[in-house]
């Protein structure tokens, strides 16, 4: 995973830091190969054939959808490559026609709307934004391109570009996964990464180093689920390799819960305690099988439940892809989906605060920028307004991060196109700079001004090839101009109150953390379940007197069946509860980035965040310790009561009371993760302790004890 480090460490201000920082990790080599076959063959083909004008349409749309071509599962490429290659193609329809039949007024109105839409319907997500984007650039460029070709033309060429890329993203096999099942290289890099956080965790527990290592561990699950939960055309896997990975992957959910826990509890662990994390994902790489797995002593809640999920994921690696623990089966058939949104609350998102206020922005400064450019009378004037998209997306980075970045990358870009200009053959040299400037994208993404260098080279290649002169300094002058028409608007006053993205994900993040307290608290539980249905079952034997083993076993596997739903739905309600958490972090730290004037507009939110954070970590905890003792210690409730009181009293943070129930005090039942009427895989050592990690896979000797 890309990491973010500041290129020197000095002591800047954060505005400045953030402008200074890059991402690290290797060369993405299968993306290079990608980018150079994109947009570069599609024009030195159009070429050939004489019609430039579309080659550079399409060529357009394969720079768009490398942009947009990020590491992950082929699965989770498609609506991330798709969605915005459609939107482009519409805005690209829309901005020619509407350039061809609407005055200067008339057409800058009309783009001053659609940005609004854009802008507000990019609060959504990820997907949405470079919809929203790609739609706002296409219709600049539709406008203010003149071309031959009619709209519905530069649409289909635009969408084809887009489609070129998105099959060499499905096709080409990444370098050195040609040894397994190529299709699925990206979910097993996901998945792996999994086992290797929670690995990293374990072995970061009681250090300074342990909320670092959570917060590693959200990322790689919040991967893996996108990588896994993907489109797809059968509701169920329709592979042996899928059905494994999917297996794989709910295994590593109660490993996850019980290194969360553990984390939270604070002790140190032993160093054995990572390994069987660690073979597991060493397994999950190579698709054999995981060996031996050490077994971390049974003396707290955390750790008895750390082992029994290391035996069942032992068990699920042995049995090729049929997970035996409770709760994982669902989610091993289905794969690890999100709840579905629903409409309304998709239109609360775009309605609310967050929504309107990007929405403003983005109507605002792509408006201005599209009636300076008219005004400006020049034929090309797509260049303004296009960049001013760009520069207003936050999730880009603080503002004045992006447009010191958009600045630097721009003027480096056009001199370096003006000396390459100056030498290269046409139209072939221009055709090659095309192919190596699609190669170096994927590696300057790790930095704004780097990728917006490449860009600037790569659009001006490719205007030229169709008809347009060298225009290098206008180029700079408009970059310009749109870096201070943003840093303008950025600053004005709008209407309601300044953060309302960061308000937004605060309020989501507090919304799902609370459902997942609620339901650990108040739903049916493991350890309640089953003590509730033993003691039915007790007064059903009083009853009757001669019931049959037969219906015991029917009344056990009911049992089974509801603690199974019951973990299944605690599961999908963490996994948002954390990843709404860290979409709030990022946006909490964008916000602080900023400039003073802009980033005391969300002061106090880093402090309802860090609550939060606490709050679902003691979440966790609570749900491990109820599924081991079936009761709550005074620790637990009297640190939730805490954190829900700060959350209440802080003003940044209410958002309605919610209350500890007492905690259930059941007696000891059977154990939440062996099914009733089931014995013990494992045989107790002399020691006392567990021997195997699988009917057919010993643990390694003496692994029963701590170290």
């Amino acid at each position: 995973m890309p990491r973010t480090s500041p290129a020197f460490p000095l002591l800047l201000p954060p505005w400045l830091a953030h402008a200074l920082r890059a991402q690290r990790g290797p060369v993405p080599w299968n993306a290079v190969v990608r980018g150079a076959l994109a947009g570069g063959p599609l024009l030195a083909v159009a070429v050939l054939a004489g019609r430039e004008s579309l080659g550079v349409v399409a060529a357009l749309g394969a720079l768009f959808a490398g942009i947009n071509d990020r590491p992950g599962s082929r699965r989770a490429a498609v609506p991330r490559i798709g969605v915005p290659a459609l939107a482009g193609a519409a805005g690209l329809a829309a901005g020619t026609y509407a350039g061809e039949g609407l005055g200067a007024v008339a057409l800058t109105l009309l783009l001053t709307a659609l940005g609004f839409v854009a802008g507000a319907v990019s609060a959504v997500g990820p997907v949405a934004s470079g919809a929203g984007t790609q739609l706002l650039v296409a219709a600049a460029v539709g406008a203010g391109m003149p071309l031959p070709d009619p709209g519905w033309q530069r649409a289909l060429f635009l969408l084809a570009g887009a489609g070129w890329l998105l099959v060499l993203r499905l096709v080409l096999p990444t370098p050195g996964a040609l040894t397994a099942d190529f299709r699925f290289d990206g979910e097993r890099a996901a998945v792996a990464g999994v086992y290797d956080a929670i690995a990293a965790l374990l072995s970061a527990v009681g250090g300074p180093d342990a909320e670092g290592r959570r917060a590693a561990l959200t990322a790689a699950l919040d991967q893996a689920q996108d990588a896994l939960a993907g489109p797809r055309l059968r509701r169920y896997a329709s592979s042996a390799a899928e059905r494994r990975l999917r297996a794989q992957y709910a295994a590593a959910l109660p490993l996850a819960e019980a290194a969360t826990a553990l984390a939270w509890a604070g002790d140190a662990l032993p160093a054995r305690t990572a390994q069987g994390p660690r073979r597991l994902a060493a397994a999950v790489r190579t698709g054999g099988p995981c060996g031996p797995l050490p077994a971390p002593a049974r003396t707290v809640p955390g750790l008895r439940a750390l082992d029994d999920a290391l035996l069942h994921a032992a068990d699920t690696f042995d049995r090729g892809g049929r997970p035996p623990a409770r709760g994982a089966g669902r989610t091993a058939r289905e794969g690890p989906h999100r709840r579905p949104p629903r409409g309304r609350a998709l239109l609360r998102t775009v309605t609310g605060p967050g929504g309107r206020e990007y929405g403003f922005r983005v109507a605002l400064c792509y408006g201005a920028g599209a009636a300076v450019a008219q005004a400006l009378h020049h034929a090309h004037w797509y260049w303004l307004p296009a960049t001013a998209v760009f520069l207003v997306k936050p999730d880009l980075g603080p503002l004045v991060s992006r447009v010191l970045s958009r600045a630097a990358g721009t003027v480096l870009g056009a001199l370096l196109f003006a000396g390459f200009a100056a030498v290269l053959p046409r139209p072939e040299g221009l055709v090659a700079l095309v192919a190596v400037s699609g190669a170096l994208l994927p590696v300057a993404t790790r930095h704004f001004a780097a990728q917006t260098a490449v860009v600037t080279v790569l659009v001006l290649a490719l205007v030229m090839v169709g008809g347009e002169p060298q225009a290098s300094w206008g180029r700079i002058g408009e970059t310009l101009l749109a870096c201070a028409i943003v840093l303008v608007a950025g600053h004005l006053p709008a209407p309601g109150q300044r953060g309302g993205t960061v308000r937004a994900r605060l309020a989501a993040a507090h919304e799902a953390a609370h459902a997942y307290l609620a339901h650990v608290l108040n739903g049916t539980g493991d350890q309640v379940a089953g003590d509730q249905a033993a003691g039915d079952r007790t007064a059903g034997d009083r009853a009757v007197g001669d019931r049959t083993a037969a219906d015991r076993t029917a009344g056990d596997r009911a049992v089974g069946d509801r603690i199974a739903a019951d973990r299944a739905v605690r599961w999908v309600l963490r996994r948002e509860a954390y990843r709404a958490l860290a979409e709030a972090r990022a946006a909490i730290d964008r916000s602080a980035a900023e400039l003073p004037a802009l980033a005391r507009h969300t002061e106090g939110t880093g402090e309802v965040a860090a609550t939060l954070e606490r709050l679902v970590d003691t979440t966790t905890a609570c749900a491990v310790h109820l599924d081991d003792t079936g009761r709550l210690t005074a620790r637990h409730t009297e640190l939730l009561a805490t954190l829900l009181d700060e959350l209440v009293d802080h003003p940044e943070g209410a958002a309605g009371p919610l209350t500890v129930p007492p905690a259930p005090t059941p007696a000891r039942g059977p154990s939440p993760w062996r099914p009733v009427g089931r014995p013990d895989v494992r045989r107790p050592t002399a020691a006392g302790s567990p021997g195997t990690a699988s009917p057919s896979r010993p643990r390694s000797p003496g692994s029963g004890a701590a170290d």
